[in-house]
């Protein structure tokens, strides 16, 4: 009765506004508010929780994991929030490696290895002795050394996916950095390029020292860009370096077809990534069309995306190193708008509304003693002081 009474003052007020025409979706909305019963049999609806010192005791965890399982497989007409997330993973499309293929070797194999590795260790007496003493020691380099060759390429994946790099240069896609780059900024390398860590664009005026493993006869290319940067265009990035036909690790006898150009983060935007990429060429790559003039001070000739060049080259490249760092605004940011690019530095600011404070009270009863400070320099004349 409360239903139809409900049902029938909204048709009324309906036809009261003029809103006829909406009279029968006002009455679809009203039945709507009734709760439905449930489809099937309740979850321990047949267990009487007035008599619960009855039930039957497991007794044992065993017993109780069992019924659980047996409970997890019967067919029922709901859905855990874990069965809704499963269906939620297998709706969404896979991401395809796009790197560099891996063989891991056998478990077999690894377990002679280390096998072998242990005999060499009982048998060396200096180690023996070292190691009763506690004063064995492992080389950081070696342990460092060891993680690239293991777990490294897996943990800087992780990092990278954490910082949103695959998202935003390779939607759908990822790849394992398999090669090790290492860059490094300064005479003396002091400002270094790991995987996410803070340099400032004085740090990065010049162009780096890059290394990496690579055989003679092979044939690379090195990519700087940054996804965040772009003044006008949130899709694009602004190309800061970019070097072809790379032979073996000799970055600086590679063709460079963009110059390089340090850092600029406009001031007010945060934190930026700029991000190195290295790829293997299958055999040397014509890029006349992707050469940019040097000196290259032009932003619309340096935007750039780097899911654009990847697909041009796909089938003779194959991203195989990776490295970035965050950058912010710095002085130097200044001299590379107004003297290098040659045009009005942007400063985003946000104007923050003025806060709010009430009509001062003479006598604020129950106040706290810095009630007057919210008053001191404002217009409005404070009632003395405390």
């Amino acid at each position: 009765m409360a239903l139809r009474s409900a049902a029938c003052l909204l048709l009324r007020a309906a036809a009261d506004a003029g809103l006829k025409h909406h009279a029968r979706g006002l009455r679809f909305t009203a039945a709507l508010s009734h709760r439905s019963p449930p489809e099937g049999p309740m979850p321990n609806e047949d267990i009487d929780w007035t008599r619960l010192d009855s039930l039957e005791k497991y007794r044992s965890y065993t017993r109780y994991v069992r019924a659980a399982e047996e409970a997890d497989r019967r067919d029922v007409w709901w859905k855990t929030y874990r069965k809704y997330r499963e269906e939620e993973k297998n709706a969404a499309v896979e991401t395809v490696n796009i790197g560099l293929p891996y063989q891991r070797p056998s478990r077999k194999t690894e377990v002679k290895e280390r096998k072998k590795v242990l005999l060499e260790n009982k048998k060396n007496p200096e180690m023996e002795r070292d190691n009763r003493l506690r004063t064995f020691r492992i080389p950081l380099e070696r342990v460092k050394t060891q993680w690239e060759q293991t777990n490294g390429p897996y943990h800087i994946k992780r990092l990278a996916e954490h910082y949103g790099i695959y998202k935003d240069l390779f939607p759908m896609a990822y790849f394992v950095p398999r090669v090790m780059l290492r860059v490094a900024y300064g005479e003396d390398s002091s400002a270094a390029v790991h995987y996410g860590n803070h340099l400032t664009p004085s740090q990065a005026t010049q162009a780096p020292e890059v290394h990496f493993e690579a055989e003679e006869n092979s044939l690379w290319t090195l990519l700087l860009t940054s996804p965040d940067e772009h003044l006008l265009d949130g899709e694009q990035e602004y190309l800061h370096w970019l070097v072809g036909n790379i032979p073996g690790n000799s970055v600086s006898s590679g063709e460079e077809l963009c110059p390089y150009i340090s850092p600029f983060p406009a001031r007010g935007t945060g934190f930026h990534r700029y991000i190195y990429i290295l790829f293997k060429q299958e055999h040397p790559v014509n890029f006349s069309s992707d050469l940019r003039p040097s000196p290259c001070f032009c932003l619309k000739e340096r935007t750039f995306r780097t899911l654009d060049f990847y697909r041009k080259h796909q089938d003779i490249m194959t991203p195989a190193g990776l490295a970035f760092f965050q950058c912010q605004w710095d002085q130097s940011v200044s001299h590379t708008f107004h003297t290098l690019l040659n045009m009005r530095e942007p400063v985003f600011k946000y104007d923050r509304p003025p806060v709010y404070h009430p009509p001062q009270r003479k006598y604020p009863q129950g106040q706290p003693l810095r009630y007057l400070d919210r008053y001191r320099d404002g217009a409005q004349n404070t009632f003395g002081i405390y």
